[in-house]
């Protein structure tokens, strides 16, 4: 055999072609498992059955192929080792020098099992399970000093390249170590999340989740951190303006979790259903400066924006309906980060692309509701929190006053309760006509946040309703909103002054409405 071997198992055998001229080429002789060398004599290039070494053929339905001493020898023993070097001539055993491996599919496999009706059985998906091409790659990867090993079929080219060079290099053969081995764990953590009973609301004893860098980011929240963002499955497209930002992808997420609508709760009468369909709304800071509904695209942006046209400036804009021409043009004129919309005319998208830093978003429909399905993760004491958002049975309302609420107010109530859910705590909220006028969060108690979310809403409080997040710990709450001139209140119960609370509505005369769930977000 020549002195340089290289042995590929490659069921992802793009690149296949190149790799294998190259290493032949320079004098590799190639050994292969059996589809692999056909696949590599079908493109006229020698090569060697890993049976031809073993003196094996596959066994046990080809579970067993490579898992053999000449073969893991061949790959472990040190060249600098002249025993070891000595056992690989006594029993002819080549010294591999090369060794490149793409797994059995099994996340595809898993994926597609998952959402497959009927359901395969276990057993198609457990035999692409790669045991053999785990080991190879493991075992290279250990002996990166003399191995180069390869995981992916993009790494190729960069060891042709080395090649030509004379090399690879030690610091070359140890990064695609490192990459084999980072594959190995994101393999066996796919396969170990799929064995792993299902058990809802239950934490998980150890966290995996092996999660693909998306973007690159500038950097973090201020200039001078470095940032990016990973997500498994593209959920939006950019489709035209400067790259997204670490505080624009947060400003969106809060943005589309308005659009998604509060279910309508026990207790909510029908005759108050919201006849409006679209859902405009700007996020500043993570915080909602404009949210409005109304029939169409352009109506609910026009409301949106007129809730607070200062704060707007710099924004970011979401709608959940497809934005036209007469929507691009109420927003042409005003500076924007980004405008995202499931989709956009093509009228609409040529005007705002004329705006070359205007970052133009398109999102999947249904992403608004998702974000509020998705477990929330983030750091802590240099630890992480977990949270699991599982869908609440339905909350139930209650009207604890005699005032009973008219049907706009019912109607507000409930547009004001889903707004609130994405408001900093205490957070407090104004809403009339299924417009929001005064917005208030991140208070460090409730009255606070009630008096400045009325007092932002000017002479357009007096009529409107409020919903705060939390329960009133105190009447004063519920008195200064009175005061202001909100005829109907929205709040979780829960305070052991809830009776003082009452009373303070019924002595108003305001309607009070309690919720059984609250929305803290901290």
């Amino acid at each position: 055999m020549a002195s340089a071997s290289a042995l590929l198992s490659l069921s992802n055998r793009q690149g296949l072609d190149r790799l294998a001229a190259a290493l032949r080429s320079r004098g590799f002789s190639l050994v292969a498992t059996s589809g692999t060398a056909a696949a590599i004599r079908a493109l006229g290039i020698e090569c060697d059955d890993v049976g031809d070494v073993t003196g094996f053929p596959p066994l046990a339905d080809g579970r067993v192929k490579t898992l053999h001493p000449k073969i893991l020898a061949g790959i472990l023993a040190q060249r600098s080792n002249p025993k070891h070097l000595e056992e690989l001539a006594k029993f002819e055993i080549p010294a591999f020098s090369v060794v490149a491996v793409t797994l059995y599919p099994f996340e595809e496999a898993a994926a597609r099992h998952a959402s497959a009706r009927p359901r395969p059985h276990d057993a198609e998906l457990i035999e692409q399970i790669d045991i053999g091409g785990v080991t190879l790659l493991r075992a290279a990867a250990k002996n990166f000093d003399d191995v180069s090993v390869l995981s992916d079929p993009n790494q190729y080219d960069d060891l042709i390249a080395a090649l030509e060079r004379g090399g690879p290099t030690l610091d070359e053969r140890r990064a695609w170590a490192a990459a084999a081995f980072v594959r190995c764990e994101d393999y066996d953590g796919a396969i170990a999340s799929w064995f792993a009973p299902h058990r809802p609301c239950e934490m998980p004893s150890k966290l995996r989740w092996s999660v693909p860098r998306a973007l690159e980011l500038r950097y973090g929240e201020n200039p001078g951190s470095e940032a990016a963002f990973y997500a498994n499955a593209p959920v939006f497209k950019q489709l035209s303006g400067k790259p997204l930002s670490y505080n624009n992808l947060l400003d969106l997420d809060a943005c589309l979790k308005l659009m998604s609508p509060l279910a309508e709760p026990l207790g909510f009468p029908t005759d108050a259903r919201s006849a409006r369909s679209v859902r405009a709304g700007i996020v500043k800071h993570t915080v909602p400066c404009g949210f409005a509904a109304r029939e169409n695209a352009p109506g609910a942006l026009a409301a949106a924006v007129g809730a607070d046209p200062i704060s707007a400036f710099g924004g970011i804009v979401a709608c959940d309906a497809p934005v036209d021409l007469a929507a691009a043009q109420l927003l042409h004129s005003r500076f924007l980060e980004v405008v995202a919309a499931p989709a956009f005319d093509d009228d609409a998208l040529g005007l705002l692309q004329g705006k070359k830093n205007l970052r133009i978003v398109t999102f999947w429909a249904g992403l608004p509701s998702h974000l509020w399905e998705l477990p929330k993760l983030r750091s802590a004491l240099g630890g992480l929190l977990m949270e699991q958002q599982y869908e609440f049975p339905r909350d139930e309302w209650r009207l604890v006053t005699e005032r009973q609420p008219a049907n706009d107010e019912w109607r507000d109530m409930l547009f004001a309760f889903g707004a609130v859910r994405v408001v900093k705590s205490n957070a407090a909220v104004v809403v009339k006509n299924e417009v929001t006028l005064g917005v208030c969060g991140g208070q460090t108690n409730r009255v606070a946040a009630v008096e400045l979310a009325c007092a932002r809403a000017g002479e357009g409080v007096r009529g409107a309703v409020l919903a705060t997040d939390g329960f009133f710990p105190f009447a004063d709450g519920v008195e200064a909103a009175a005061k202001a001139g909100i005829t109907a209140v929205v709040a979780p119960s829960g305070s052991i002054r809830d009776s003082e609370v009452i009373a303070a509505a019924k002595a108003a005369g305001i309607s009070l409405v309690f919720t059984s769930h609250r929305y803290f977000l901290h």
